[in-house]
């Protein structure tokens, strides 16, 4: 490595940890003002950590070579930025309904020898964001404010921990560039995210709100996948393209890259309806959440998505865990899972349930992955091999050359643990623990027959979020994925109160 790229990578590794310890300061800073600040830094640098790793990509070069056309760019997204603002300032509540409205929409974009698809309109909402709540905070402090802070709680600070400790840890990474995609792609802003959707004033109205777009989006998208496999044409992502030609079955993944997050987004939404129609006061809803939740189905079927029917079926039995005594009906749920485990091993011989070869093969090759990062635990158990290095790592290991061979193991637990060893799947772990802790707690009256609908949105977050973790199990994509962070701070809210309507400008 040449001095002026040393340089270079130490200059962003300092980045990444300045934007990590900002969006922090955000939370825990004493002051309001303070925290107003360290949110703004952590959104300015944000921006600047995107542009120098997208630097010698084909559309930053377009940009760099036509610099009248970059300072339009650029002056067009300052102006929504401010309109957004301006937006939030006056009707906060409007937030995380556009928040709601981004969390699906992907931009792919080059990042070097591979491709991402970035959440460019979540990031331009978040902006908007925190440029209101900073506004509001170091001008004209003293007037009512709109957007009320809470002090954080385990949740917060867990995920603040882990955020600040994947910084760190990118400093030693075989994989810099990619730990530093990660930061700034995903964590740092996320972190905002949570920051703003549990500083707004909550009110039940805007959470029906929230989850309304959610399901209309969800029945959107599903129109577009029945379209489709109708025609058999996609509208993107050349690798799925390709495996349908060779398949006997053709996946549709909607307006999402992948099928498996197009499935993992459905199945939070039926977990939602299905939480309505378990605790409906009124037919019509009934009849409405059932219709939706029989279109949403026959969606997510076209999706093949494994992961995403286990994802369904986790957050349906949290659901009945909160609804029922569970533990009356133990002998006949150990009955059935005793049946499973009978019909696994009488037809053994016939599905090769044990062979190594067949599992891996069934898996999508995901078995071979996973060995490879229990290997690589194995190697460095303590510290890791660093933030962002497990597709690295796991090529050169496993002597692959394509790219696109190996992005994560699709276990998050062991995609953690590889890179950052014992130190990082503790801070994982914490955040877990953290959040179902949290979610779980005080939903015994969920029981009787008319409980509080407050009581009801936060069985939804929480039986969702589970499915959501299990999704990570098969799948990977947690902290990654923005849908995670907006579940936890619509769970910190509910557990914490709403604000009375009254208090709702």
């Amino acid at each position: 490595m040449g001095a002026p790229l040393a340089v270079a990578v130490a200059i962003k590794g300092l980045g990444i940890v300045a934007a990590a310890l900002a969006a922090a300061g955000a939370f825990t800073l004493p002051a309001p003002r303070w925290r107003a600040a360290s949110a703004l830094v952590a959104v300015t640098l944000t921006p600047v950590l995107v542009v120098s790793e997208l630097w010698n990509t084909d559309q930053i070069r377009h940009l760099r070579d036509r610099p009248s056309q970059a300072a339009v760019a650029a002056l067009l997204g300052l102006a929504l930025v401010a309109g957004l603002a301006t937006l939030f300032r006056r009707r906060p509540e409007a937030f995380p309904l556009l928040v709601v409205l981004t969390l699906p929409v992907r931009i792919p974009l080059a990042t070097g020898v591979t491709s991402a698809n970035l959440l460019v309109p979540l990031y331009v909402v978040v902006a908007g964001g925190v440029a209101a709540y900073a506004l509001e905070r170091l001008w004209r402090p003293g007037r009512a404010l709109a957007w009320r802070e809470r002090k954080p709680g385990a949740v917060e600070l867990a995920l603040l921990a882990f955020v600040v400790l994947y910084a760190l840890q990118s400093l030693y990474s075989s994989d810099f560039e990619q730990a530093v995609k990660n930061a700034a792609f995903f964590y740092v802003p996320f972190a905002l995210l949570l920051k703003l959707l549990t500083t707004v004033r909550w009110s039940r109205q805007l959470v029906v709100r929230c989850f309304g777009l959610a399901a209309a989006l969800a029945l959107v998208f599903v129109l577009i996948g029945f379209w489709e496999y109708a025609t058999r044409q996609l509208l993107w992502n050349r690798k799925v393209i390709e495996s349908n030609q060779f398949e006997s079955y053709f996946r549709v993944n909607s307006l999402f890259f992948d099928p498996n997050i197009y499935g993992r987004f459905l199945a939070i939404v039926m977990i939602g309806l299905a939480s309505t129609l378990l605790w409906a006061r009124r037919r019509r809803e009934v009849l409405i959440a059932g219709v939706a939740l029989a279109v949403l189905w026959g969606g997510l079927i076209l999706t093949f998505s494994q992961s995403s029917f286990a994802a369904l079926l986790v957050g349906l039995m949290a659901l009945a865990a909160v609804r029922w005594d569970v533990w009356r009906f133990r002998w006949p749920i150990a009955a059935a899972g005793l049946a499973a485990l009978a019909l696994a091993v009488a037809f053994n011989g016939v599905l090769h349930i044990g062979s190594h070869r067949s599992v891996n093969r069934s898996s999508s090759g995901r078995l071979k992955l996973v060995k490879g990062g229990l290997s690589m635990f194995a190697d460095r158990p303590l510290w890791g091999f660093g933030a962002g290095a497990f597709a690295e790592r796991f090529r050169a290991r496993e002597k692959v050359g394509s790219p696109q061979a190996a992005t994560a193991s699709h276990t998050i637990p062991i995609t953690v643990a590889a890179e950052q060893g014992l130190i990082g799947l503790a801070a994982y772990l914490a955040v877990v623990a953290a959040a179902f802790r949290l979610l779980f707690s005080g939903l015994g009256p969920l029981r009787g027959r008319s409980p509080p609908r407050r009581l009801v949105s936060r069985a939804f977050v929480a039986a969702a979020f589970a499915g959501l973790v299990f999704h990570t199990l098969l799948y990977a994509a947690f902290l990654e994925d923005p849908i995670a962070w907006t579940l936890l701070g619509v769970g910190i809210v509910l557990a914490r109160g709403l604000d009375p309507p009254q208090a709702v400008k």
